[in-house]
């Protein structure tokens, strides 16, 4: 096998399949879009399950990527040298394409041609087949073919090789396994899918093949696809050698991080070690959500809360091995400034804000850590007394309600005193919240959940929407209801529904937010917070009674916001030139995948396979505040379904359409068929900006914009800033660029003079070393320490003193601040001799009382002990002499 680095091994796996004619469809947000029913993307083929069930990708039936997932259903495990929370798959998928005999061949080619795998080291396994499919003889054919030995093809049953959801696609699948024929087989059975550690597994192709009906029964597919997937830490440790993917490069820069903080070393004990795992994996995948494009945060819902229960569990963890919030943060920002800088640009773009907000969520559990420890102390101790063995579930709750202790922290901690947890308990106490916050919730979304009260009404009485012409109307009311029945009376002060004969109010749908306003009959008023569609052909106006009282069959008034109703006009009639403008710039192929307007804003999806450029936003914004200015007449034709379609209009996503529908013209620009409502011209928009753009699922992307005055106080916001900006470093708002790139320039002429003067001072003040320079067993060893220098000089010096040593090895101690950095270089010679910079490390850091490791050729540490200096330095040539 080839040793590889994490990039190399990503580029590997891309350009494999890019060769292969495979398209690179880039990775999506790790926070699922829900139409999956999970609240992250737990496998690399989950976002293209679309696609997968037989709908076009637009980029093709090739596809591969490498997709970051998140799982915590196993979280507990994390601490041992393998789970991790946040992984990466690398996938390839074949989209009714090419099937068996190409993925087979090419599974074969990646194993032997790009990681180095010998032929005898490889096995796979075929369904084995039973009573609903027969066994794979095709897939063991082609595995034959392509070049794995007969004997090292297995049969396995369903819960080995066999990939399905209840109905729906499915088939046999195939995994490979790596023989360590170091290892005598356990047995006569022994094959792949034993604990002996003779098989691992490296990868898995899923052939799917059948379509699951409801009864139970296998068809065969029309569209027959391939699904590839590789875990890349699980393959990148396999393919170095290591067992302990905490011991590769993607986490030993972290994890010599938190042992030079704690000065406790990594593998020496195992719950500190446990700790660590634990700090190092749940800092990444908070890392990785806040950065996200969903810009993920700490929530008490959803998946919120997982990323609150990951941060505070790390910061337990941390406060075991003595880490401070600050350095808590600095062992994140070493995922973002050099592991993931180059794999995940997205992290270093936002870096300021993921560790802005991860240190605000340790902040807010660090403020009542203190007391919640010594609460669940009292708890404890209380129990103990007692002779309990259990906290109860309210206790549970309180350390969770008033001390943001997820219920997950309290079980382990009390697990680790020996303790169980009335979960049920606690989850009656969590209800009884909630039910308590329902009950206190507003009217208007306990009535979006239920609207069940109105079916009992008479199906003649039905409501009539006016709002296409007129504002404001004069109507009867046909029925009320207030919280969970239909009530003839509205008082002052109730909640409830007004239905109505006639209507001006926009009802919510199509993805246009409903409208809001006045509901009057004399003195009396009802303010409509929302409008809600109900069954029968019913419009709902969901609010509030403030003054005098409604009862059905009165006369009313009623009057819609007219600068909401404009404001979201004007959002919704923008989303219609912007699906135009996207297909003009990027291609017809560009289709509406949902949309949301409101008075703020609006949100509008759209399928396209990557990300848009800066070049192609731009030109997208221009074009639409050019037909904005164009002052195109919004004409509205209500006509039959079928001449709807003959004049070319577009349909949207999701919608239902009828016999008769609305046809909305914008000049000759933009047909489309829409139910909203809308502008009477496009120069009533006044101007359109996209705030962002990107990916919520694979091959599906999102623009967010505004209108109007919104873009007007967009403006002054960013032209406020701008002054302020320009004040702090004293120039005009217009001649700042200058002004920054004259200070930009200074401080790198200063930060290169500081760098001059700090190499010359460490240099100065080490002196002539090379008499020290010892003979250990023929290998040149020079141990010796300078004050006052941090980790980046003292690398600087050891690749000076290691070009003027020749070969050899350079070990560099240094007080600073009252703490030890120390650092181990050697030359290739020296490794061939069997000197290791990382155990020579390791063996002497103790003496300053740190720990730490890395590489043969060059590893670091730090402690908390500079008196220990002499003594570590002393010891440098018995462990070097050990190695030799």
């Amino acid at each position: 096998m080839k040793k590889i680095t994490y990039n190399e091994l990503r580029n590997a796996w891309l350009n494999f399949y890019k060769e292969r004619g495979h398209v690179d469809v880039g990775a999506v947000s790790l926070v699922s879009d829900g139409s999956t029913g999970v609240m992250f993307n737990v496998a690399g083929m989950q976002p293209l399950m679309p696609y997968l069930l037989g709908e076009k990708h637009p980029m093709g039936t090739r596809l591969c990527n490498i997709q970051g997932c998140v799982r915590t259903n196993d979280i507990d495990s994390v601490g041992d040298k393998s789970h991790l929370t946040f992984f990466e798959m690398m996938g390839s998928w074949s989209l009714g394409d090419y099937f068996k005999k190409e993925r087979c061949q090419w599974s074969y080619e990646l194993l032997t041609e790009v990681f180095g795998f010998d032929r005898d080291q490889i096995a796979a396994t075929v369904f084995a087949g039973d009573e609903n499919a027969p066994r794979d003889e095709e897939g063991a054919k082609y595995r034959e073919e392509s070049g794995i030995k007969k004997e090292n093809i297995y049969y396995l049953p369903a819960e080995d090789n066999w990939w399905g959801l209840e109905y729906g696609p499915c088939g046999p699948d195939s995994e490979m396994f790596f023989i360590d024929h170091s290892k005598a087989p356990c047995g006569p059975d022994c094959k792949p899918g034993c604990h002996c550690g003779r098989y691992t597994e490296v990868g898995n192709d899923v052939f799917m093949q059948y379509e699951k009906h409801h009864d139970g029964t296998l068809t065969p597919l029309k569209q027959k696809n391939v699904d590839t997937g590789w875990g890349l830490e699980r393959n990148f440790a396999f393919l170095n050698g290591i067992d302990d993917v905490y011991k590769t490069e993607l986490f030993s820069s972290v994890i010599a991080k938190i042992e030079s903080f704690s000065g406790k070393a990594y593998d020496a004990e195992d719950k500190n070690t446990r700790s660590m795992r634990i700090v190092a994996d749940h800092l990444r995948t908070a890392v990785m959500l806040i950065g996200d494009e969903a810009k993920l945060l700490p929530d008490n819902t959803g998946a919120g809360y997982i990323l609150r229960r990951l941060i505070r569990r790390a910061v337990r963890h941390g406060r075991s091995l003595g880490l401070s919030a600050e350095q808590l943060i600095a062992v994140a920002s070493i995922y973002i400034d050099d592991i993931y800088s180059e794999g995940y640009p997205l992290l270093v773009k936002n870096k300021d804000f993921i560790l802005g907000e991860l240190k605000k969520e340790i902040g807010r559990f660090e403020s009542t850590l203190e007391n919640g420890m010594k609460e669940f102390r009292k708890i404890l101790d209380a129990g103990k007394a007692e002779g309990k063995k259990q906290i109860e579930g309210k206790e549970a709750f309180y350390l969770y309600d008033t001390f943001g202790f997820p219920y997950e922290v309290t079980l382990e901690m009390a697990e680790e005193e020996g303790f169980s947890v009335d979960e049920e308990g606690f989850r009656a106490a969590m209800e009884q919240q909630k039910e308590l916050a329902r009950s206190n919730q507003n009217f208007s979304g306990r009535m979006n959940m239920s609207t069940s009260v109105f079916e009992k009404l008479d199906a003649s009485l039905v409501s009539e929407f006016t709002g296409y012409d007129v504002l404001s109307d004069e109507s009867t009311i046909l029925a009320m209801a207030g919280e969970d029945a239909l009530a003839e009376t509205l008082s002052e002060g109730a909640e409830g529904t007004i239905v109505t004969a006639k209507t001006p109010f926009y009802a919510t749908m199509g993805g246009q937010k409903g409208d809001f306003g006045l509901i009057c009959a004399g003195d009396a008023r009802f303010e409509v917070a929302e409008t809600v569609k109900l069954p029968g052909g019913r419009i709902g106006h969901v609010g509030r009674v403030v003054s005098g009282s409604f009862k059905t069959g009165d006369v009313v008034s009623l009057v819609v916001d007219v600068a909401g109703r404009a404001s979201t006009c004007r959002n919704h009639s923008a989303t219609h030139l912007l699906q135009k403008a996207l297909q003009e710039v990027l291609g017809d192929s560009v289709a509406q995948k949902g949309s949301y307007q409101d008075t703020e804003r609006t949100r509008f999806d759209f399928s396209f396979g990557r990300a848009m450029t800066k070049e192609e936003i731009a030109k997208v914004e221009a074009l639409v505040n050019e037909k904005i200015l164009a002052d195109l007449p919004v004409v509205t034709k209500v006509m039959g379904i079928e001449e709807a379609k003959q004049t070319g209009a577009m349909a949207l996503f999701g919608e239902k359409y009828g016999d008769t529908v609305r046809v909305v013209n914008m000049g000759d620009w933009s047909i489309e068929l829409c139910g909203g409502t809308h502008v009477k011209n496009t120069a009533q928009i006044g101007s359109f900006k996209i705030l962002s753009e990107g990916g919520v699922a694979a091959g599906v992307r999102r623009i967010e914009a505004i209108t109007g005055e919104h873009v007007r106080a967009h403006f002054e916001r960013m032209e406020r800033g701008l002054e302020e900006a320009a004040a702090i470093v004293k120039t005009a708002p217009a001649s700042l660029q200058e002004k920054l790139k004259s200070l930009m320039a200074e401080v790198k002429t200063l930060q290169s003079e500081i760098e001059s003067l700090k190499s010359k001072a460490a240099k100065d003040a080490l002196g002539n070393v090379m008499d020290q320079v010892q003979d250990v067993k023929g290998t040149k060893l020079l141990a010796t320490s300078v004050d006052g220098v941090d980790m980046n000089g003292l690398r600087d010096l050891g690749d000076q003193l290691k070009t003027r040593l020749g070969e050899g090895v350079v070990v560099l101690l240094s007080a600073q601040d009252g703490k030890v950095n120390m650092i181990a270089m050697a030359t290739d010679g020296a490794v061939a001799a069997g000197a290791h910079a990382g155990n020579l490390i390791k063996g002497i850091a103790a003496l300053v009382g740190g720990g730490g490791g890395g590489r043969p050729n060059m590893a670091q540490a730090g402690g908390k002990n500079p008196g220990g200096i002499p003594e570590a330095i002393a010891k440098a040539a018995e462990v070097l002499s050990s190695q030799l």
